[in-house]
């Protein structure tokens, strides 16, 4: 199933060629959000990870959610972070540095070049919703894993703090373009194509937001809020501002992450 056109594929390219955008959108989630556990913290308690497993990372980004994990880095056999930005594989190389057990690989998911049968574990966190074909991405990862190996994908839902921004915006249309590709709402359909056991798990936050100026800079990050870049920054900040209460705007967040097998 094709689920991308080629325009917004050079449009996540271009979010994505660099770590800038990435680390804006990641500091602005570590400042505002409620849960102080931790998305990335919250992700890594999920997983299971045998000694002496071979791991495939597919999207690694700049590496940065594996920082302060070195205790399940040293005892993975083979850690390989793959991406398909040069950029962000260069970030993740200088992130986590040269270890024996690690290497990093500028990979498709649409064509993993691998063996069948090669892993134990695959992750593939908040990517697969800018897949073309995620079919075909589910199933080369089911080809690649061992028999008993297991997939982890997070991702988002459905009503999300964009979707909301969106309305609060009247973007509509052209102008307003929500990544539903794959979501928590209808990714166990793609996932069942080549799993049987799949399991969602939801991770429970929120947005509390108290300086309307670093959500404005947050915004201008997202391929799907481009339209924001047109407005006159005064007059996002004034839409805004009718939704703040006490100087605080309040924004839902529904994020999480399936388990397969």
């Amino acid at each position: 199933m094709k689920t991308g056109s080629s325009n917004d594929a050079e449009a996540v390219k271009t979010q994505y060629s660099s770590s800038n955008g990435l680390n804006t959108r990641i500091s602005f989630h570590d400042m505002y959000s409620t849960n102080k556990f931790g998305y990335s913290n919250w992700i890594f308690s999920n997983y299971e990870i045998p000694e002496g497993a071979k791991v495939l990372e597919l999207g690694c980004g700049t590496g940065r959610m594996w920082a302060g994990h070195d205790d399940l880095i040293e005892k993975i056999g083979m850690l390989i972070l793959s991406d398909l930005s040069e950029g962000m594989l260069s970030d993740a190389e200088k992130n986590l540095g040269e270890r024996e057990n690690v290497s990093y690989a500028l990979v498709n998911i649409e064509d993993i070049p691998y063996e069948d049968d090669s892993f134990d574990v695959v992750i593939a966190n908040s990517m697969l919703y800018h897949v073309p074909d995620i079919e075909k991405a589910i199933r080369e990862v089911r080809r690649v894993l061992k028999k008993d190996g297991v997939f982890y994908c997070a991702t988002y839902g459905e009503r999300n703090f964009s979707d909301v921004l969106a309305e609060w915006m009247e973007l509509g249309g052209e102008s307003f373009k929500p990544n539903h590709n794959f979501t928590l709402q209808n990714g166990k359909k793609f996932l069942k194509t080549a799993f049987t056991d799949v399991e969602a798990r939801v991770y429970e936050d929120s947005l509390r937001i108290t300086n309307i100026d670093d959500l404005v800079d947050y915004l201008k990050s997202l391929v799907s809020l481009m339209a924001i870049a047109d407005l006159p920054q005064e007059r996002v900040r004034e839409i805004l501002s009718r939704h703040s209460l006490n100087g605080t705007i309040e924004l839902p967040k529904e994020y999480g992450m399936f388990i397969c097998r």
